[in-house]
């Protein structure tokens, strides 16, 4: 891995994951370019996309909403 990758992936705070998900080093180690697979892999299996956030938000919306409806 170059430090230009590095960099980025620290960057990015991405470099937790890549400790938690060590198997995928090596990929990187030997293509750089995996870097843009990485990151949807880590955002599709944290939930990290706009629209895993947007759906979080609507149902602590509706939690909050049915809390209400019974008092």
């Amino acid at each position: 891995m170059n430090i230009e990758l590095l960099n980025e992936i620290k960057k990015d705070n991405y470099y937790e994951y890549l400790k938690e998900n060590s198997y995928l080093i090596k990929p990187l180690l030997r293509n750089p370019l995996f870097y843009k697979e990485f990151k949807n892999i880590i955002k599709d299996r944290y939930h990290l996309r706009i629209t895993d956030r947007i759906n979080t938000a609507i149902d602590d919306i509706d939690i909050i909403s049915s809390i209400i409806d019974t008092l």
